[in-house]
């Protein structure tokens, strides 16, 4: 760098007085070039030159680990974080450090101080996340619903798109994997695409467990969900809510416009169906920043998709379960009923968001169930049950399930003779194949009216109920027909016949 006065020599001759850079180089015995670049400088404002990092080869191989530690810590008790001696003693024992106690203590005193900095201006600042068309940020809400006459709370699938300010959503009845991929599923198929990119957060049903230097462990069903249909997948980092704060603010809206106060569910399906309707109206409204309607910027959204893939995502898990003495197994802390010949035997069990399926070893149908949700913890399905107990009626009841029959039906059995009984049970195992119990109990008490009914009787009732008749009492028929006397049979009957008939020749 020259002198304040010869560039001030120099610039003045150049560009005040004209002369060229070589006179001048010459009269400052400078070199033509270095002339040139003091004459042109338009900039002279002091450089801030950063300080170069140091290399530190012992510390550089372990900075990266010591920082992960460091930043665990900050977020327990300061008595629950470790001292620079313990760090140090770590990276001897997992690391092969072979740097001192020294060095250490300096890199973890300053990079603490710098780390504490970090999150603080985090804490301060959310930068704003730019949204493209096509991208999807998916998150749970929850939301009163009156559901049989008792408000209760249900969660709600969002998929909310930044770029258009449009939303999905459907209710379940829980917030496990299986109601979470079905959703994600319903989204795209009524979307006829697949967004480019969905954001989470770390929901268990996706995200298995959080690893160092922001991975992640997947649940196998999520993996296999996103290898099906292709999105690429971004997960927010822990406790940065405003990485998801579309979704978040979308999952509020939501609650607010269309669940409050709280609406009556008939059948969770039929609701869902018109929420497409809902969200779809949503859309003839202004963008809050764009000015746009909303469903003109959802066009480009789907116009940025991906392709739905050839065949639809299943989504079903497999578990072989062991039952119980009494044939039960255990999904998710509530029990379905196999067979009592599966009493204490492994079955594979086939597991949707709305459907539990026992299956052989096979893959045939044992017997199926609805998911239980709510406070019931047992669902029965008697028909295997009977089906086995028709063989032995006479050990009905010293069975586990006998008490758990309705009493009309134990009241009904104890009635019966052995064979009456095994044809009872019989046609009840027949009738609950593709009906309720509750159907052939009311089947029952239609048939006993009057007096101790045969199965066939119960059977007969059952029919009319079933195909929409209802039930006809059978009619006592009153004599019309007149009296016939009494035919006599004998050879003397022919004879007075022929001899009558020769008296009127």
């Amino acid at each position: 760098m020259l002198e304040v006065t010869e560039i001030n020599y120099i610039r003045q001759q150049v560009n005040g007085k004209g002369h060229t850079y070589a006179e001048v180089a010459r009269r400052t015995n400078r070199d033509p070039r270095t002339v040139q670049k003091y004459a042109d400088l338009d900039e002279f404002q002091p450089e801030l030159k950063g300080r170069k990092p140091q290399p530190s080869p012992v510390m550089d191989p372990v900075k990266e680990i010591v920082d992960q530690w460091l930043r665990e810590d900050l977020k327990k008790k300061k008595k629950y974080r470790r001292t620079a001696k313990r760090i140090w003693e770590l990276l001897k024992e997992e690391c092969g450090f072979k740097g001192s106690d020294r060095t250490v203590r300096a890199y973890v005193s300053k990079r603490k101080i710098e780390l504490l900095e970090e999150m603080e201006a985090n804490d301060e600042a959310a930068l704003p996340l730019e949204a493209s068309p096509g991208d999807a940020q998916v998150d749970f809400g929850e939301a009163p619903f009156k559901v049989e006459g008792e408000v209760i709370e249900l969660p709600y699938l969002v998929m909310s798109f930044p770029y258009s300010n449009a939303f999905l959503v459907q209710v379940f009845e829980s917030q496990n994997q299986d109601c979470f991929l079905e959703g994600m599923k319903r989204f795209f198929h009524h979307l006829g695409g697949v967004p480019r990119r969905v954001r989470f957060d770390n929901l268990s049903p996706a995200v298995k467990k959080i690893l160092p230097h922001g991975r992640r462990e997947l649940t196998e069903g999520f993996e296999r969900f996103v290898l099906h249909y292709g999105f690429e997948y971004e997960f927010c980092n822990p406790g940065s809510g405003n990485e998801k704060g579309h979704v978040e603010a979308m999952v509020k809206y939501v609650r607010n416009n269309f669940f409050l106060p709280e609406r009556r569910v008939f059948q969770l399906d039929e609701f869902n169906t018109k929420l497409w309707g809902e969200a779809e109206k949503d859309r003839h409204r202004q963008h809050y920043e764009k000015k746009e309607e909303i469903s003109k910027l959802f066009e480009e959204d789907k116009h940025a998709f991906l392709h739905l893939p050839a065949k639809e995502y299943s989504c079903v898990r497999y578990e072989t379960l062991k039952a119980d003495k009494y044939g039960f197994v255990q999904v998710d802390t509530k029990k379905y009923s196999t067979s009592p010949r599966y009493a204490k035997q492994k079955v594979l069990v086939a597991i949707t968001y709305d459907q539990v399926t026992i299956l052989s070893d096979r893959y045939e149908k044992i017997v199926r169930h609805n998911r239980i949700y709510g406070n019931a913890s047992k669902s029965m399905v008697w028909q295997p049950y009977l089906s086995l107990m028709a063989t032995r009626p006479t050990a009905l009841k010293y069975t586990t399930f006998y008490g758990q029959l309705p009493e009309r039906w134990r009241s009904y059995l104890n009635e019966c003779t052995v064979e009456e009984k095994k044809e009872a049970l019989k046609l009840l195992s027949t009738l609950l194949k593709e009906h309720s119990l509750e159907k052939a109990t009311e089947a029952l008490e239609i048939a006993s009216k009057r007096i101790h009914p045969s199965s066939e009787s119960i059977k007969q009732v059952f029919h009319q109920l079933i195909h929409g008749r209802g039930y006809r009492d059978t009619l006592e028929m009153k004599p019309s027909i007149p009296v016939m006397p009494v035919a006599e049979r004998g050879i003397k009957k022919y004879d007075v016949f022929f001899s009558s008939k020769r008296r009127q020749a």
